[in-house]
């Protein structure tokens, strides 16, 4: 697939007013119900696919930053997959709505009244789920299709009779003239409500509708690295459309429990280490936890408070492939509140040995002086 923004014509820099103009432009020019020729409805789906990435401030973001590999199928998260020309027609509807009963297009908006609803789910994940990735069983309870019918709604036996006010089309045209000329308005037909049939006899299961009521079980994978802010879109997977109607999708938000022993900063993850002044002073290696396991850090000695040390790559994967971020342990030296009188004895001792600390100021004109040859 070509780079987003020369599909569109437009620069990197480019603005959401300037995305969605430029895609109009070329929507129009090749929208399938105006232009005929055989590349018009690939490349109808191809400006539209790149529409969809450039016009969603998370999906652009992750598309500048990895390319394709950022929005590709590793990175469902972020909702974008190949559309079908069904998906463009109604991205381009949703965006510019009305534009297809200019052209024509009520059978594509007949499919669309009879598309079942979308159904949103919430999958809660660990930070140890997010770490490697896990696949999800979500139970539904939502309409699927009749069995007994095989959702066409018709009683078994019988089968579904082409509308004869509309020929089956599922519309109707009156044409009027006026001072500028003929008139061609196009409206739903009034007898079998846009669906191109009626059922003389309905099922007695589903009273005609094609649907019932039901349960069954999804199974959703759910890639490494994901946020609050992603969600999954199943394509196909929501309810079932009324007498053989095109099912809706399944929208899989994410809910991620946070682990209070990190601080997320995106890939990376902070974990503040205590430790006293004899541990920070005296340096050594330490046991640190992480989302897959415990990991082991080198403390040098003389590690001062509020020194941050990085382990590389042990942080969270990056959605969409491209390495991982890193675990970055924040020092803090302990003091304690309470000391037992060893303590106090032993540390009145060091007091009288360990001297004055270093004077900030004095060491900075130290180096200055230094730096200017004095």
């Amino acid at each position: 697939m070509s780079d987003f923004y020369s599909l569109l014509g437009v620069a990197r820099g480019a603005g959401e007013a300037d995305i969605k103009k430029a895609y109009r432009k070329l929507a129009m020019e090749y929208h399938p119900d105006r232009n005929s020729s055989a590349d018009a409805e690939a490349k109808f789906k191809e400006i539209t696919e790149a529409y969809e990435v450039l016009r969603d401030p998370q999906k652009r973001a992750a598309y500048d930053r990895y390319g394709k590999a950022g929005v590709g199928a590793g990175a469902g998260a972020y909702g974008f997959h190949h559309v079908d020309l069904s998906e463009a027609l109604n991205i381009f509807m949703r965006d510019f709505g009305g534009f297809e009963s200019i052209f024509g297009g009520m059978g594509r908006q007949q499919s669309e009244s009879r598309r079942g609803q979308d159904i949103r789910v919430t999958v809660k994940l660990s930070l140890r789920e997010v770490a490697t990735g896990v696949k999800k069983t979500v139970k539904l309870k939502s309409l699927e299709r009749c069995a007994t019918c095989d959702g066409s709604g018709a009683k078994p036996g019988t089968h579904p009779q082409r509308c004869g006010t509309c020929g089956g089309t599922g519309e109707v045209r009156r044409t009027a003239q006026s001072v500028f000329g003929q008139f061609v308005s196009v409206a739903p037909c009034p007898t079998c409500g846009g669906q191109g049939e009626v059922i003389a006899e309905p099922c007695e299961v589903c009273r005609g509708e094609g649907r019932v009521r039901g349960d069954r079980s999804v199974t959703v994978e759910i890639p490494a690295g994901v946020s609050d802010n992603n969600y999954l879109t199943l394509r196909g997977q929501g309810a079932a459309g009324p007498r053989n109607g095109p099912n809706g999708d399944l929208l899989v938000m994410l809910d991620i429990k946070e682990d209070e022993r990190f601080e997320r900063q995106g890939e990376s993850l902070v974990y503040d280490l205590p430790l006293s002044f004899s541990q920070a002073a005296l340096g050594g290696e330490f046991t640190i936890p992480s989302p897959l396991g415990e990991q082991r850090v080198e403390v040098p000695a003389g590690t001062q408070t509020g020194t941050v040390l990085r382990v590389k790559g042990k942080g969270l994967p990056r959605l969409g492939g491209g390495g991982h971020g890193d675990l970055q342990v924040r020092v803090h030296v302990w003091t304690p509140e309470k000391l037992t009188p060893e303590q106090e004895r032993l540390l009145r001792e060091l007091a009288t040995i360990e001297g004055e600390p270093p004077q900030r100021g004095n060491g900075f004109w130290a180096r200055l002086k230094e730096a200017l040859g004095a």
